[in-house]
């Protein structure tokens, strides 16, 4: 059974910002925030709800249409047009919540998209090319853009928290999903500096790293075409592809679905998919994310980093461990060189000329 989501105290209704709130993630959140008073001001792509049968769009609709009314809730939520790489809708996404609801307490930021490819795959054509440069619009300029939003806003009223969703990939990297992992390298680089600077005014910022599978597997896969060199009868490396394919056949044979998505990842063409998760497995997957994210949402103190889940914080620990081997195989060639101070007139390793 599933725990019920603890909030923060706090003595008024707060208001949220979820950036991609056609996700899972963002309509969970939008859920629980909702049935817990607060407001949310839910940012969405056009192009997902206007395309007929598509799931995620369909997913947020019945929200909105049915539920949203159902609890009476429709007073608490604007659903905005929010595409991180337009500024101008950033500006007005952070507008419609001071103007309908007074201001912006928290900012979720959860928008994300994972780019699957070898680097030598991506490098193979200008658009592959192109493909990495999408990658860091979507996972690192979009954020950054909405961060610029928000900031002045929270600055006015010396109020704010700012929650990043990256993923453990932000810590550790993956063969194969290299320019996903870069790009959360990049934006949480860009947040770790930000916090300091946001710091006077009351603004926190958490950076919430959940497992791989929580911002693949209910985000956009968008697959390059594989090398030959880079198959796994030629490549031993465990590549993100191979792991991930098998993940989502054994999902479609749960379903008996016959539309085996690992074959789509593997086509000599760029792909792009969601992956179509059973409800009862999304709900599992999202439980411990979703959980972190309510309980440390406009807490007065929040942690600078979570990472969600005993498995994420384990891969980390191994990590750090490594390095910290490392650095002691390698103290010597890290360190300072000590010269000493000559006890006489003459230089140490000076030439006959003087000039050492």
């Amino acid at each position: 059974m599933t725990a019920k989501p603890h909030f923060p105290p706090s003595t008024t209704p707060r208001t949220w910002l979820i950036t991609a709130a056609t996700s899972p993630i963002g309509i969970s959140i939008a859920r629980a925030v909702l049935a817990h008073g607060d407001s949310v001001v839910a940012g969405i792509r056009y192009g997902e709800l206007d395309a007929d049968g598509e799931e995620r769009g369909e997913e947020f609709r019945e929200f909105m249409a049915e539920e949203c009314v159902r609890e009476g809730w429709g007073e608490r939520i604007r659903a905005v047009g929010l595409d991180g790489r337009n500024m101008g809708e950033c500006q007005a996404a952070v507008a419609e919540a001071v103007e309908v609801f007074g201001g912006l307490d928290i900012l979720l930021c959860c928008t994300s998209e994972a780019l699957i490819g070898t680097v030598e795959e991506l490098a193979a054509s200008p658009r592959t090319q192109t493909l990495v440069r999408e990658q860091f619009e979507t996972n690192f300029f979009g954020p950054v853009n909405v961060l610029k939003a928000a900031i002045p806003a929270m600055r006015k009223r010396n109020l704010g928290h700012i929650m990043i969703l990256t993923g453990i990939t932000g810590h550790l990297g993956t063969p194969g999903l290299g320019m996903h992992c870069a790009s959360w390298w990049a934006l949480e680089g860009f947040c770790d500096s930000l916090a300091y600077e946001i710091a006077p005014f009351n603004i926190r910022m958490t950076i919430v790293q959940p497992t791989t599978e929580i911002g693949v597997l209910t985000n956009e896969i968008v697959s390059a075409p594989p090398l030959p060199q880079y198959f796994p009868g030629n490549n031993p490396a465990p590549l993100f592809r191979g792991l991930i394919g098998g993940l989502l056949d054994r999902i479609a044979s749960a379903q008996q679905d016959g539309n085996h998505e690992s074959s789509a990842l593997a086509r000599n063409e760029i792909t792009s998919l969601y992956p179509k998760l059973p409800a009862e497995m999304k709900s599992a997957l999202l439980a411990e994310t979703i959980n972190a994210i309510i309980a440390i949402g406009g807490h007065e103190n929040p942690p600078a980093r979570h990472i969600v889940g005993h498995e994420g914080v384990a891969s980390v620990k191994e990590k750090l461990k490594t390095v910290s081997e490392e650095l002691e195989d390698f103290v010597e060639v890290s360190c300072a060189v000590d010269i000493e101070e000559a006890d006489g007139s003459e230089e140490p390793n000076a030439g006959a000329d003087g000039v050492s």
